[in-house]
């Protein structure tokens, strides 16, 4: 039996809310998987925090306690009021209402360092990523708890590499700390959960003229991931069969190879051969 956090029921009752399964409502309610979360993230005490998804708050108390900021940002209004009362007591807590991809994160977090944290719901976690890598002012670390074969993916290397690898990989170090189990969630998911921790970068490992290029490539190639790369890059590219294999040739890279072979290294290189060539 999980330890669970006190009175979670009781509040969903008190304010007559049920879990909505559309918006991937499901709150980790496991005291041990909580402390795994806020372990990852390595904090020591004078870090701001964007907790995105704050939900009943079991996360936003403890960040309270492990850091001296925590911007806790919730999309359903229903929440707000059981979010409140759970963390009045609680000194740097800031709770924000609104969508975390549309909300102005710059004027949000006044160019400070920060760091993310957050059980985030499922059905955003490809765009949430993306969002927050892409920013101008990034998170120093970025640790989530997302569904645990995508958090396969995303630390992926090259032999198993996937676009949605690429993209994360790009921008910082990722690696998979820990597991949840569906036990550990109210009400329990059909999924197995991960923490992953993203390092960012102090740079992107491409220069900034190059992203565009490089994710034009990249897409391209794993358009048709079951295809050689020299199929997958003419289609991708509306380019020839000749001028794709020109362009393997130039980045010493063999035709036969797919798109889930190849290292950031090679993408790179491929990008730059690629951009050089328009």
């Amino acid at each position: 039996m999980q330890a669970q956090e006190p009175n979670l029921r009781i509040l969903l009752k008190k304010y007559r809310i049920r879990p909505d399964s559309r918006l991937g409502q499901n709150f980790l309610v496991d005291s041990a998987s909580l402390d795994k979360v806020v372990l990852a993230a390595g904090l020591i005490g004078d870090e701001t925090v964007l907790e995105i998804g704050a939900g009943l708050g079991s996360l936003t108390r403890r960040l309270a306690s492990a850091a001296r900021r925590v911007i806790a940002v919730e999309y359903d209004q229903r929440l707000l009021p059981p979010l409140e009362e759970m963390t009045a007591s609680l000194e740097g807590v800031e709770i924000i209402s609104g969508d975390i991809l549309t909300l102005n994160l710059a004027a949000l977090l006044r160019d400070e360092p920060y760091y993310v944290v957050a059980n985030i719901p499922y059905n955003i976690t490809s765009a949430l990523i993306r969002r927050l890598l892409e920013i101008p002012n990034p998170a120093n670390r970025i640790v989530l708890t997302i569904q645990r074969e995508v958090a396969d993916r995303i630390v992926a290397k090259a032999g198993d590499m996937s676009i949605l690898a690429l993209s994360v990989q790009i921008y910082g170090r990722p690696a998979v700390v820990a597991h949840i189990p569906a036990a550990a969630f109210y009400p329990q998911p059909r999924v197995e959960s991960a923490v992953v921790r993203i390092d960012i970068h102090r740079e992107p490992l491409l220069p900034h003229s190059l992203i565009t290029p490089f994710f034009r490539v990249a897409k391209a190639g794993f358009s048709q991931r079951r295809k050689q790369l020299k199929n997958a890059l003419s289609g991708g590219l509306a380019i020839t069969t000749e001028e794709s294999m020109a362009l393997l040739d130039a980045a010493h890279i063999s035709h036969q190879r797919r798109a889930q072979e190849l290292s950031i290294e090679e993408w790179v290189r491929l990008a730059n051969i690629w951009q050089d060539s328009n």
